[in-house]
C-alpha cells in the first residue's frame, strides 16, 4: 500500500499582511502575483512534485468566496485537488493545523507538509521528505544560513552537524544564537497532532488552576493565550528541541520572507530566475524586430500587448491585458492587470496597480532598496499618472490622479506633491 502525503499551506487572513497595503486592499495577499502567478501558486506547484500527494489544503481566515475561484482554477490547471479551509478565528500556525486535523487525516497520510504562504524559495520538498524518512523523527524543518546581522529577525536554531537534529530553537532572540534560521517549511508525521494536543491540554490545565484565585486570574489574563491558539515556533519547536524528535534540512538555494511590497518585487525576480532553470516556457523572448527587446528574465501574459520598439527587463512581470506603448522602458517591476503604459514612459523598481495608466514621457521609479519603506514606488489600483509627470520613491493610494512631480518625504508615509 502506497504511503500518502498531504500538504497544508497557511495563508493567513485580512488582519495579517497589513504591511502589504495598498496592494492588499482588494486582493488577498496570497493571490498577489509574483512572476505572473499568485504568491500561493509557487508553493502549490512545488507540492505537486511530491510523490503520492493526495491533497493540498489552504488554511486561513479569509472569506471562502475570496479563494473559491482560484482554488477551482488551480485544481484544474495542476490536476491536483486543492481545498480551502476557513478558520473561524486565528488559531496560530500549529493551532490551525490541529483545528482541521480530522479533515487533514481523511486520506490517512503518513506525512504532512506544512508551508507558510509568504515564503519565497525553491521549495526542495522531495529532498526534504527523503531526508525526513532517514531521520525517523516526527518533524523536519527547512533551514538556511544567513548573515549574523540579520539572523535575529527570524527564528534562530542550533542543529547537530552530523545527525542534523534540532538541539535548540528560539524565536527572534535579543542576542545572537546562530546564523542558521527557520525557513517556515516543514514535514511532519501525524504524531505532530499529539504534540499540539499536549500543549493545549497543558494550557487548559493551567487555566483551571488559575480559576482558584481570581486575583491571579486578573494578573495573568493579559498574558494568557487561548487554549486553542498554538504557535508552532514557541509552543512546539522550542520544547521539542534536543529530544530526538525534530531535525533540519539545510537549503543552499535562495530564501526570502514576503512581508512587504518591496520584498514581493525582489521575490518576483527570484522566481523569474528560477523559471530559467525549470520553466523556460514561462519566460518571454524578443530581439526588438518583430517583438519587443527582452533583457534578462521577463514574464509577459499572453493577452498583454507590447510594442516592438519597447525594451523590457530584466526582472519584469506583465499581467493580463497590459498595454505597453512605443519606446517604453521597463526595469525590475510588476505591472498588474489592465494597466496602460503610454509611449516613451519609464518604469523602474516599481509595482503598478490594476487598471492604472502611466502617461507619455512619464517616469515612475525608485531607488530599489527592497528592505526600505520607500525603496520601491507603488501605484495603487486605478492610479493615473498624466503625461510628463515624474513619480519617485512614492506610495500612491488607489484612485488618484497625479499631474505634477511626486516624491515621498522620508518623514511621511504617503506621497507628497511638489
Amino acid at each position: 500500500m502506497e504511503e500518502k502525503v498531504v500538504a497544508v499551506i497557511m495563508v493567513g487572513g485580512p488582519t495579517k499582511g497589513t504591511r502589504f497595503r495598498p496592494l492588499s486592499f482588494n486582493t488577498p495577499k496570497p493571490l498577489f502575483p509574483l512572476a505572473g502567478q499568485a504568491m500561493v501558486h509557487h508553493p502549490i506547484s512545488a507540492c505537486k512534485k511530491i510523490p503520492n500527494l493526495a491533497q493540498i489544503y489552504l488554511v486561513g481566515f479569509y472569506e471562502e468566496k475570496e479563494f473559491a475561484l482560484y482554488v477551482s482554477s488551480i485544481s484544474n490547471e495542476l490536476k491536483v485537488p486543492v481545498r480551502y479551509l476557513r478558520e473561524d478565528k486565528p488559531h496560530g500556525s500549529a493551532g490551525g493545523l490541529y483545528y482541521y486535523r480530522d479533515v487533514i487525516m481523511e486520506d490517512s497520510p503518513s506525512h504532512i507538509f506544512l508551508l507558510n504562504c509568504d515564503v519565497c524559495c525553491s521549495f526542495p520538498l522531495v529532498d526534504m521528505l527523503e531526508a525526513h524518512k532517514r531521520y525517523k523523527g516526527i518533524g523536519t524543518m527547512l533551514v538556511i544560513k544567513v548573515s549574523a546581522e540579520s539572523a535575529n529577525q527570524f527564528g534562530e536554531l542550533v542543529a547537530d552537524h552530523v545527525t542534523k537534529e534540532l538541539l535548540h530553537y528560539t524565536e527572534k532572540p535579543e542576542t545572537f544564537v546562530s546564523d542558521l534560521i527557520n525557513c517556515g517549511v516543514y514535514v511532519f508525521t501525524p504524531d505532530i497532532f499529539t504534540a499540539i494536543q499536549e500543549v493545549s491540554s497543558h494550557r487548559e490545565g493551567r487555566a483551571n488552576l488559575r480559576r482558584v484565585s481570581s486575583f491571579e486570574a486578573l494578573q495573568s489574563a493579559t498574558r494568557t493565550l487561548p487554549t486553542d491558539f498554538v504557535r508552532l515556533d514557541q509552543d512546539i519547536l522550542s520544547p521539542l528541541a534536543g529530544k530526538n524528535k525534530l531535525y533540519t534540512y539545510e537549503t543552499m538555494d535562495f530564501w526570502e520572507q514576503i512581508k512587504t511590497p518591496g520584498m514581493s518585487l525582489k521575490c518576483s525576480g527570484l522566481y523569474l530566475s528560477q523559471f530559467r532553470i525549470n520553466s523556460k516556457h514561462h519566460l518571454a523572448s524578443g530581439d526588438g524586430t518583430k517583438n519587443a527587446r527582452i533583457v534578462g528574465d521577463v514574464y509577459v501574459h499572453p493577452s498583454a500587448k507590447v510594442h516592438p520598439t519597447s525594451k523590457i527587463g530584466p526582472d519584469v512581470s506583465l499581467s493580463a491585458n497590459v498595454r505597453v506603448g512605443a519606446g517604453v522602458r521597463l526595469i525590475n517591476c510588476i505591472v498588474l492587470d489592465d494597466v496602460e503604459i503610454k509611449e516613451n514612459a519609464v518604469v523602474i523598481n516599481a509595482i503598478v496597480g490594476w487598471k492604472s495608466c502611466i502617461g507619455k514621457w512619464s517616469r515612475v521609479q525608485a531607488d530599489g532598496d527592497y528592505n526600505a519603506k520607500l525603496g520601491i514606488t507603488i501605484l495603487g489600483e486605478e492610479v493615473t499618472v498624466e503625461d510628463e509627470v515624474v513619480v519617485i520613491n512614492s506610495i500612491v493610494l488607489p484612485n488618484k490622479t497625479l499631474n505634477r512631480i511626486v516624491q515621498l518625504s522620508y518623514k511621511n508615509r504617503w506621497a507628497t506633491f511638489l
